[in-house]
């Protein structure tokens, strides 16, 4: 695994178990976002090797700082990437440069280099995306649920139209060529809404604003909420089976080595000094496997449900382990009664959360144990092999 990788596995573990669920924004999804933009400006800007790499890293924790409050978060990433990055080795330059371009992200800075030009604009990249609005409305719902400020619907689109048309700017060639285009159709969208609310009377916009501030407001959050939270679910229980698929296809390759090129030669009497080793290293290879195999062997379930459940609101639908074997008149019955009841719904939208963190906490769990296996199978194998080369 190169440092850019161990860079991601670290950032979205540390992000999923310290940063609050308030960042409806600046969460893993933002960062993986930034990520791709710097590998697209990357590309097309042709910057390679070591600037790529820290441009990456630097993606990858700049707004790891998050975890720690709102406040000097640039400040907080440098320090969780340097600490990160002395662990691995890397110079102090490098680890100076990783930090500065972190730092460029700053709402108020003014980037210099063609670097911090770069992962500049990269942080914007959702300005000129088909999802603009949806990206704007997650980062209004974060500003309001850390308490920072709340913004009314037309002071949120004035604010975004101020933002786009006085207070950001592309920098890098391709962006200014490819992706500001794309930011002016968004501020098209943003001019033609601010034109609809000035069309309307001012009771009437009144009126609109409680009812979105009473009802339409907060389920557009708890949505956002939920499909952000499963994708997340989603994207570790990937993370999850990728790691474990790296431990299984290692060491059956290292099963097959032994079993090919070391046991045959264990019945000479003079390779008996192996013998101990080359069964220390199988027996680690073995137990890891089955233990990467446990963290992605799925769990069977009934598959049935009952009315009497679905009215008692016990069932939860949303999983198909509980109705595949339901034929399709009631599985449709029960989704309608669902539907219309909403603390129901929204009950069931929990429970499937819950139980998709208790298995991913039975992977990690596991995958944690068969790393274990497979690190210290590894160290005493190579000490029994000097060992035994040793003693002959």
């Amino acid at each position: 695994m190169n440092l850019i990788e161990q860079s991601e596995d670290f950032v979205s573990n540390l992000l999923k178990d310290k940063l609050s669920n308030l960042y409806s924004y600046h969460n893993f999804n933002h960062t993986f976002t930034v990520v791709n933009a710097v590998k697209e400006l990357c590309k097309k800007e042709d910057v390679e090797g070591e600037d790529k790499e820290a441009l990456l890293i630097a993606a990858w924790f700049h707004d790891t700082g998050y975890i720690e409050g709102y406040e000097n978060h640039e400040e907080s990433s440098t320090k969780i990437a340097a600490d990160f990055l002395h662990t691995k080795g890397k110079s102090e330059e490098f680890i100076a440069l990783v930090s500065s371009l972190i730092l460029a992200t700053a709402k108020t800075y003014e980037p210099k280099t063609h670097l911090e030009k770069i992962i500049r604009d990269a942080d914007y990249a959702h300005l000129m995306g088909t999802e603009y609005t949806t990206t704007c409305e997650l980062l209004r719902l974060e500003l309001k649920n850390t308490g920072i400020v709340s913004f009314s619907n037309a002071e949120w689109t004035k604010e975004n139209l101020n933002f786009l048309l006085n207070k950001h700017r592309f920098y890098t060639d391709y962006a200014l060529r490819k992706w500001q285009p794309l930011k002016e159709k968004n501020l098209l969208l943003i001019q033609k809404k601010i034109n609809k609310q000035e069309l309307k009377a001012a009771a009437a916009i009144e009126e609109e604003n409680k009812k979105k501030d009473k009802g339409e407001k907060p389920e557009r959050g708890i949505d956002t909420l939920f499909r952000v939270t499963l994708g997340n679910h989603t994207r570790l229980s990937g993370i999850a089976d990728s790691k474990a698929n790296i431990l299984l296809s290692v060491n059956a390759i290292i099963i097959s080595i032994a079993l090919s090129s070391i046991i045959p030669k264990l019945d000479s009497p003079k390779n008996a000094h192996l013998v101990v080793p080359t069964f220390i290293m199988l027996i680690s290879s073995v137990i890891t496997i089955i233990f990467a195999i446990l963290s992605t062997r799925p769990k069977v379930t009934s598959g049935f449900f009952t009315r009497d459940d679905v009215e008692a609101k016990k069932v939860n639908l949303m999983f198909f382990g509980n109705f595949y074997k339901m034929p399709l008149e009631d599985y449709d019955w029960a989704m309608n009664e669902m539907m219309k009841d909403r603390d129901y719904l929204y009950s069931t939208m929990i429970k499937d959360l819950y139980y998709l963190g208790l298995v991913l906490q039975r992977k990690y769990n596991l995958l944690r144990i068969a790393y274990n296996f497979f690190m210290f199978g590894l160290i005493v194998t190579v000490i029994s092999f000097v060992i035994a080369f040793k003693s002959i």
